[in-house]
């Protein structure tokens, strides 16, 4: 057994090294824990080097085969020291540097992109489905801007529009060039000629499951009953309206604040049944109820009616909202019972079947 002090150093040969010998630890994507530097060793790439020449004959040139092993000692850090375990300095600059360059991201500093005007979003926005309107006016501020405008409402309405379809009187192309509530009549008219959104009219149960409790701490704005004469004359119904205002959403952080709306585009926006629904209870017979027109919705029931054969329709109103997760105490308020009821169908502002504001 040789003495410790006389063990010779083994050398690295280059014409040891073969394509049967190269690992996935002698490059830059390799397992830190396996290879300390994470960079090529300089013995390995001059066999490499070698090797790659032999194979495609190019043993007089030099700068293919250089440019490769460039690039990757720069990405496996072969700017750093020749020593296999990376200079810790040069590390904690590094580190330092990512950390500078995330916080002027978050702070706004780094102006990376282009900012194109609202004309060429005006003439994207011609090529754009409805369904998708929401999504283009995310993409930044000049896109949001074009969805205010009445061009963009205008050219949206005519792309759909056809001679055949039955309109109301204000959805007409006669009508359709005044200013005000341009883009809830745009809306309005694309569920009657825009067939992916009527289709999804003909979807939608008459009354939705979560309509209990959607409606809840909703303001009755209106209130009116309609006589309705079927096949038999001798026993009409009764369609009792109810016309709620539901609670604007709010942010995340307890507000309702967004971009604020340019002022020439006020009256496009404009919208009086904005945020509306209209509940429809038909009854077999008339019943004497209430009058509920400002008070608030605190209580929603359907259940089956006496006759086991309709349904039960219990309506409950206050004075003031109820907070979410509070019981009422003592005082009911002003109850609505419709029994026995015959259909319930909860219409929103943009359904075909919604009447519509003569304000509009």
């Amino acid at each position: 057994m040789p003495k410790k002090g006389n063990r010779k150093r083994l050398k690295f040969r280059a014409e040891d090294v073969c394509s049967e010998s190269v690992t996935v630890a002698d490059y830059a994507d390799s397992d830190p824990a396996i290879v300390k530097s994470g960079r090529v060793k300089k013995a390995v790439a001059n066999a490499i080097e070698k090797e790659v020449k032999l194979l495609r004959g190019l043993e007089a040139s030099h700068g293919p085969v250089q440019d490769v092993l460039s690039s990757v000692a720069s990405v496996s850090g072969a700017d750093c020291d020749s020593s296999d375990e990376p200079d810790p300095e040069d590390c904690v600059k590094g580190s330092r540097k990512k950390k500078n360059k995330r916080r002027k991201a978050e702070n706004g500093d780094c102006c990376d992109g282009e900012e194109y005007p609202v004309d060429i979003w005006l003439v994207l926005a011609s090529y754009i489905r409805p369904e998708d309107i929401c999504t283009f006016a995310l993409i930044c501020k000049n896109a949001w801007t074009v969805t205010c405008t009445a061009a963009f409402w205008t050219r949206l309405y005519r792309r759909y529009y056809s001679l055949d379809a039955d309109l109301p009187l204000r959805l007409q192309p006669d009508c359709m060039g005044k200013m005000r509530c341009l883009r809830a009549c745009v809306i309005r008219s694309l569920f009657h000629l825009y067939e992916p959104f009527s289709a999804r009219i003909s979807k939608t149960p008459m009354l939705p499951e979560a309509t209990p409790t959607c409606l809840l701490n909703s303001k009755c704005l209106l209130f009116w009953v309609n006589k309705i004469v079927g096949s038999r004359p001798s026993s009409p119904m009764w369609e009792f309206n109810f016309k709620f205002l539901k609670q604007p959403a709010k942010l995340k952080n307890g507000s309702s604040r967004g971009l604020q709306l340019p002022r020439q585009y006020t009256e496009v926006h404009t919208n009086p049944d904005l945020d509306c629904s209209l509940l429809q209870v038909t009854t077999l017979n008339f019943i004497f109820t209430s009058v509920v027109m400002g008070m608030t919705l605190s209580r929603f029931t359907i259940s089956v009616s006496t006759d086991m054969r309709h349904h039960r329709v219990g309506l409950a109103f206050q004075d003031s909202p109820i907070l979410r997760g509070r019981s009422l105490r003592g005082d009911p308020g002003v109850q609505v019972v419709l029994d026995p009821v015959h259909s319930v169908r909860l219409i929103d502002w943009w359904h075909p079947q919604y009447p519509t504001s003569a304000k509009t």
